[in-house]
């Protein structure tokens, strides 16, 4: 992800009057066709101190974390006061802060993941009794020192499986200049899996692709990642989905069936998107992304969305949704066997489209850094 001040009301502007032109993953291939965009509206419901990210919380909440260390629950009043706040254990040089936020899958445990004063990406664990976090039952799941301040990654979420999913971005720095990507033997550059219950910190799940290969961390889910900055699960489907922001020239969205034993290897720094990056070879075990776009528009930095599974918009219905930091256009896919058979512009912007949130019935929420919180609601 790349943090940046610059006007959200005239990157709107351009946006809605500029029709970009993405590709598909595949250059050889035709592009997919357009989709009849759902009609929608961006109703915005709140704002707040550069929302980062959020999530469904207990009795229809939506927690919101604020990138300087806070967190707010979001419900029908409105957005509350802070429930966290480790502002001063934090701070948001270069790509930092607080980075993401999750609940286990029964709502008994609350995540936060940040980077802390030293910039080391950290995973901390609450418990949550009736719908509040208890500040004393606080402990550290996962550390992982990062070299530089950008590409920490940070996203967190709970799989299907009721497994902890965290990324990682390669290091930072540019163009992976420590090979983190394609190496096994670091948490840097990949998706971990990890069960913060089953041991103290956290125990590896049995079935975790590396786990019998001594050379490689067992947390390790996939690698071949630059800076996976966000990702989610189709709770349809159970497919994992992940936006791997790009280098210089391609953004790229990665596909996971719900039913992978793990192990992809996206091919960062190898590749970026399908492309050779500086002349590297392309890895035999190279999984494309199912779809990519260039920086000839206005995107410079995707951000990952979520498949829409609410009720309030028949016609979104199974489409994964995404945006890109510099051009907050909110766009949607049409993914079927893990190849994109259309593609829709909704026709509205987000600004600096930084997250987004799904919230207990799979309505979504979309966040600009600027500080609007809005919920993508039926025109």
């Amino acid at each position: 992800m790349k943090f940046r001040t610059r006007s959200s009301a005239i990157i709107g502007t351009i946006c809605l009057a500029t029709s970009l032109a993405f590709a598909t993953a595949y250059a050889d291939e035709p592009a997919a066709p357009p989709k009849a965009a759902a009609e929608v509206a961006l109703t915005e419901v709140a704002t707040a101190q550069n929302p980062v990210a959020g999530a469904a919380g207990p009795d229809g909440t939506v927690w919101i974390a604020e990138r300087a260390g806070t967190v707010r629950v979001l419900d029908d009043q409105g957005l509350g006061e802070p429930v966290l706040d480790i502002s001063d254990e934090t701070s948001t040089d270069g790509e930092r802060g607080l980075l993401g936020v999750a609940f286990d899958n029964e709502l008994a445990h609350f995540y936060i993941s940040y980077t802390d004063l030293e910039g080391t990406s950290t995973i901390d664990e609450f418990a949550v009794q009736s719908g509040a976090i208890q500040p004393d039952s606080r402990r550290t799941v996962l550390t992982q020192t990062q070299p530089y301040e950008n590409h920490n990654g940070g996203d967190i979420k709970f799989g299907p499986d009721g497994y902890l999913y965290i990324a990682l971005g390669d290091g930072g720095a540019g163009g992976d200049p420590h090979g983190n990507g394609q190496k096994l033997d670091t948490l840097l550059g990949k998706i971990l899996r990890i069960d913060p219950s089953g041991a103290e910190p956290y125990a590896v799940p049995a079935d975790n692709p590396f786990v019998d290969d001594p050379n490689a961390k067992d947390e390790i889910w996939s690698y071949g990642l630059r800076n996976p900055w966000r990702f989610s699960f189709d709770s349809g489907t159970g497919d994992m989905l992940i936006a791997d922001v790009g280098q210089s020239d391609w953004e790229e969205i990665d596909w996971a069936p719900a039913g992978s034993e793990g192990g992809e290897n996206y091919g960062w720094a190898s590749m970026e998107g399908t492309h050779p990056f500086r002349g590297g070879t392309e890895p035999a075990n190279h999984v494309p992304p199912v779809f990519e776009y260039d920086r000839n528009g206005l995107g410079c930095s995707v951000t990952g969305g979520y498949v829409y599974r609410g009720d309030a918009i028949p016609d979104l219905q199974g489409q994964y949704l995404y945006s890109d930091y510099c051009d907050g256009t909110v766009r949607g896919l049409t993914i079927e066997n893990g190849q994109v058979t259309g593609q829709s512009d909704l026709g509205v912007n987000g600004g600096e489209v930084i997250s987004f949130v799904e919230d207990g019935d799979g309505e979504l929420y979309v966040l600009g850094l600027g500080g609007t919180i809005s919920r993508i609601d039926p025109a």
